[in-house]
C-alpha cells in the first residue's frame, strides 16, 4: 500500500511514524511534511489547502489511503473533495467536522442528545455577550465559535478578563471570522482528560485515555498554548469512568450525528472534564489531538492501517485494538516567548543523541533544514516522547531526552505528568 499523510506538525510526524510500521505499507508520503519525517516518508511540496493538487497527486501515485491530520482542511471539506474523486480518505466530511468547526454546532448536538457538558449560551454581538458575563459573573469560559488553532478559549477568573476576551475575539477579530460568534460557558471544575475513538459512522473503537497540558508554564500558569506536553494513560480515567464515557459521550455523539444525516467517520476526539458530577465534554475535535497523539500512538500495539481502512469502508465492528503495557510521556520544547511572539531560525542540536535511546522518539512540530543544519520554524518545535514501564519512569526518560537537546531560547514545562504522579501517590 501507499499512504499519503496530509499535514506538517508533530501529530502528523507521529501518524507517519505509526503508519510506516504497518507491514501493509510500502511507501508513505507527507504533504508538506516536516524534516523529522525524512527517514520514514517522502515529502511532497503541497500545502494542506491545495485540495486539487493533493487529489491529483493521490491519483497520479495511486495512493491507497490518505490520512488528513489538521482540522482546517477537514472543516473546509477535503474529505468530500477526495471522495468525489473516488479516493479513499480517512477523516470526517465537512458536515460532520462542524463538530469542531463550530462550537455552537457541537453544543447544540450535545443538548439534543443529552451528552453531558457545561451550561452555555451563544452570542453574535459583543454587547450581548458582555451583558451575559456581567449577569453571571466569573469564573466563566469565553470561546470563539470557529477554528482558532487551539487558542480561542479563555478561562476568565474575573469579569474584566472575560470582557477583554470578548472584545479581542469579536471586536478586534484576533482569530478572524472564527470570532464572529462566541460561546459563553460555565466554568467546570475537575481534572481534564482526552479520549480518542475511531469511528466508521456507527461503531466506535476508543483508545487509551491521555491528558494534555495547555498552559505555558509550570503549575498550569501562564497563557493557554496548543499543548506543552501530554501523557498516557491518564489515571483519572478509571475503567468504570472509561465505560461511562464510551456509553454517555462517544457512542451518543456518533449516533446523534448519524441520525442528523452527518455520519462521522475518522477519529473522534473528546476533551473531557472529570467533575464531581461525572465526566462532561469540554469540546469535541474532528481529528487526532496534538500533542496527545504523540503519547497515544506509541501505546497502540495494533496495526493502525487496517483500522483506518475499516473506518472508511464501514467494517470497524470487525476490528479490535490492543494497548501496550506501560506509559508514554511527551514534553514539548517550544520557542522562547511562545505562545506570544517568538523568533525562528535557531539552530537545534542533540536530537540524534536523544533518538539513539530505543525508548525515546523526538517528534518534529516546527522545524526546517538549512545550510546551518536543523532550525526552529514554529512555536512548538519538538515533542520529546518516551515509553516507560509506568508514568514515573516515562517522565524521567522524557526529561533525559530533553536534557540532550538544545536551541537558543528553548522553553518547556518541567512538570509534565505531575497530576498523574499526585494521583498515583494519593
Amino acid at each position: 500500500m501507499k499512504v499519503l499523510v496530509i499535514g506538517s506538525g508533530g501529530r502528523e510526524h507521529a501518524l507517519v511514524w505509526k503508519i510506516a510500521q504497518s507491514p501493509l505499507v510500502e511507501k508513505v508520503y507527507g504533504a508538506p511534511g516536516n524534516p523529522g519525517m525524512a527517514s520514514l516518508a517522502e515529502r511532497v511540496n503541497l500545502p494542506v489547502s491545495d485540495f486539487e493538487g493533493l487529489a491529483d497527486f493521490a491519483e497520479a501515485k495511486t495512493i491507497d489511503l490518505t490520512v488528513v491530520g489538521p482540522e482546517d482542511p477537514l472543516a473546509a471539506g477535503i474529505v468530500d473533495f477526495f471522495q468525489d474523486r473516488g479516493l479513499t480518505v480517512f477523516g470526517p466530511t465537512a458536515a460532520a467536522a462542524q463538530l469542531e468547526g463550530s462550537k455552537a454546532f457541537a453544543k447544540d448536538l450535545m443538548r439534543r442528545y443529552d451528552i453531558p457538558t457545561s451550561d452555555y449560551a451563544q452570542f453574535d454581538t459583543s454587547q450581548e455577550a458582555i451583558a451575559h458575563v456581567h449577569e453571571h459573573g466569573a469564573p466563566i469560559v469565553v470561546k470563539a465559535d470557529g477554528l482558532a488553532a487551539g487558542k480561542g478559549v479563555t478561562v476568565a477568573q474575573t469579569v474584566d478578563e472575560a470582557v477583554d476576551a470578548i472584545h479581542e475575539i469579536m471586536d478586534e477579530r484576533v482569530f478572524g471570522e472564527a470570532g464572529a460568534r462566541v460561546i459563553i460557558e460555565e466554568c467546570l471544575l475537575g481534572e481534564e482528560a482526552s479520549i480518542f475513538a475511531f469511528s466508521d459512522g456507527a461503531t466506535i473503537l476508543p483508545l487509551v485515555a491521555s491528558q494534555d497540558h495547555k498552559p505555558a508554564l509550570d503549575g498550569d500558569l501562564g497563557p493557554n498554548t496548543g499543548g506543552m506536553g501530554a501523557y498516557a494513560p491518564a489515571p483519572v480515567i478509571t475503567p468504570s469512568l472509561y465505560a461511562e464515557i464510551e456509553a454517555t459521550v462517544l457512542q451518543p455523539c456518533v449516533d446523534g450525528l448519524a441520525k442528523d444525516g452527518h455520519p462521522y467517520t475518522g477519529l473522534l476526539y473528546a476533551g473531557l472534564m472529570i467533575t464531581d458530577d461525572g465526566p462532561k465534554v469540554i469540546e469535541f475535535n474532528c481529528r487526532f489531538g496534538d500533542p496527545e497523539t504523540q503519547v497515544v500512538l506509541p501505546l497502540m500495539a495494533s496495526d493502525i492501517v487496517p483500522i483506518m481502512l475499516a473506518c472508511c469502508d464501514g467494517t470497524l465492528a470487525e476490528r479490535t485494538v490492543e494497548t501496550r503495557e506501560g506509559a508514554c510521556v511527551s514534553v514539548v520544547m517550544a520557542s522562547g516567548g511562545y505562545p506570544k511572539s517568538y523568533e525562528k531560525g535557531k539552530v537545534i542540536t542533540g536530537i540524534a543523541e536523544a533518538d539513539a535511546d530505543a525508548d525515546l522518539v523526538v517528534f518534529h512540530a516546527g522545524t526546517q533544514t538549512s545550510d546551518e543544519g536543523l532550525l526552529t520554524n514554529g512555536g512548538r518545535v519538538l515533542g520529546v516522547t518516551a515509553l516507560g514501564t509506568d508514568i514515573p519512569s516515562a517522565i524521567a526518560k522524557a526529561y533525559e531526552g530533553v536534557a540532550k537537546i538544545d536551541f537558543d531560547g528553548a522553553q518547556y514545562r518541567s512538570d509534565i505528568g505531575g497530576r498523574a504522579l499526585e494521583r498515583l501517590k494519593g
